[in-house]
């Protein structure tokens, strides 16, 4: 057997479990991917661009959410119209290996045929 990270018994306390809390949710993933990829800041309305599918609400909900977990920064200029971008904190960067990781996993077992 393959030596596990987590214990089965405390699985609810690990960090395997602290770690999915932190990038759950459908649109987390792919914010940290959009600031990664555009360092150092992206502003509201790039993200929402990049991010199509989401919702005004839902990406404003979960930036805040990704500051309070400290993984992103928030900068608001005092100006008219408003600014405000963001930008990946130290904490979210080394969240991107682990993202780099799942895209390797799923590019070598996409065209499995599972079913």
């Amino acid at each position: 057997m393959s030596q596990h990270h987590c214990n089965e018994e405390e699985l609810e306390n690990s960090g395997f479990n602290y770690t999915l809390s932190i990038i759950r949710g459908k649109y987390k993933i792919l914010i940290l991917y959009w600031l990664n990829e555009n360092q150092p800041v992206m502003r509201f309305n790039e993200l929402k661009r990049r991010i199509n599918s989401i919702s005004y609400k839902t990406l404003s909900n979960t930036l805040k959410e990704m500051e309070q977990d400290k993984l992103i920064f928030r900068k608001e200029y005092p100006q008219i119209p408003p600014k405000v971008e963001y930008g990946l904190l130290e904490r979210g960067k080394s969240l991107v290996p682990v993202l780099d990781l799942m895209c390797q996993w799923g590019n070598q077992h996409k065209n499995d045929n599972v079913i």
